[in-house]
């Protein structure tokens, strides 16, 4: 590895670090932005003045904003998350099993849709123009012109109403069985493979396609080569960058999907405790939910972009 990769990719670490640095301060300043009093929502509506005073005091909510950011990014840095307000118990307990089953469902639903979806975006790319490219383009531009909460709910008509396969809510049936297990968790992997495949198959196979155009990819096709021995030998090696790059942002899109998914499949993730967390105005676990989703982002992010520039072949030499 020389000198300009190893430069490179320490500054794009560095933009990482700055970016989350300024994420957190938005993440802080819309917290406090969310209307309401937090002490007047914990004592009740029958509360007096002098009580709701005397516990923002205690709250600490009456020091000026930049000096609570500060003591929360301190406390972050320490890997203090803070006590929750609603529930008086510590940010990450509340937060650690709820993020294991986020985690869980992330991976089951990459595990079933970055197969699927590098593999119809190379064979498409492979195949170009053919019926059975224009076939998965179609349904992929239609996947792509639908939220993701009107996907939820045609797969609940479908097959919860429908069908009577699946449970409409996630964990609501009997999981101590292998295949209770795969019933609770179908629904929202299903949603979710559908929402971050699309964007992935469009992307790889514009990858692959563009690197098919390049000198030696058409070089090699005069010489006889087939096109699947060009994609697989010369192509996809060069469009390695690009690939893990579309693979990155498309799983990073699971980090705001979730969102919806485990609110309309009541899935126990983390997701849902940060929703219900805002009807609370919980800002401690708002905002360590909402830094951690950045995180996420920011790290798959990065990391595709540090194997962009190491795979680059002008780079390497």
């Amino acid at each position: 590895m020389n000198s300009q990769v190893v430069s490179l990719v320490l500054g794009r670490i560095g933009v990482a670090v700055i970016t989350l640095v300024i994420v957190s301060f938005i993440v802080f300043a819309a917290t406090e932005m969310l209307p309401g009093d937090i002490a007047q929502i914990l004592l009740g509506q029958a509360a007096t003045p002098e009580a709701v005073a005397g516990l923002r005091e205690a709250m600490h909510l009456n020091d000026p904003a930049i000096l609570r950011f500060l003591r929360w990014m301190a406390g972050l840095l320490q890997g203090d998350l803070g006590t929750s307000y609603a529930n008086n118990m510590r940010v990450a307990d509340l937060i650690g099993g709820r993020l294991v089953n986020t985690l869980k469902l992330a991976a089951v639903t990459a595990m079933f849709a970055v197969p699927v979806a590098l593999f119809l975006g190379i064979t498409t790319a492979m195949a170009r123009g053919s019926l059975y490219d224009r076939a998965v383009n179609t349904v992929v531009v239609g996947v792509i012109s639908v939220p993701e909460f009107m996907i939820a709910t045609l797969a609940v008509l479908i097959f919860a109403v429908w069908l009577h396969w699946l449970p409409a809510l996630s964990f609501s049936g009997d999981t101590t069985t292998v295949m209770g297990l795969l019933k609770a968790y179908a629904m929202p992997v299903i949603t979710l493979s559908f929402v971050i495949s699309a964007q992935m198959i469009r992307m790889t196979r514009a990858a692959v396609i563009e690197t098919l155009k390049m000198p030696y990819a058409e070089m090699a096709l005069l010489k006889g080569a087939s096109r699947p021995r060009i994609v697989l030998r010369h192509a996809l090696p060069n469009a390695i960058g690009p690939i893990v790059n579309a693979v990155a942002l498309s799983l990073s899109y699971l980090l705001g999907g979730v969102i919806i998914v485990e609110t309309v499949f009541n899935y126990p993730g983390i997701a849902k405790l940060m929703v219900d967390a805002v009807s609370t105005r919980d800002l401690p676990l708002i905002q360590t939910c909402a830094m951690i989703f950045c995180l996420g982002y920011l790290v798959l992010i990065t990391i595709a972009d540090v194997i962009a520039i190491i795979s680059n072949p002008r780079l390497r030499k």
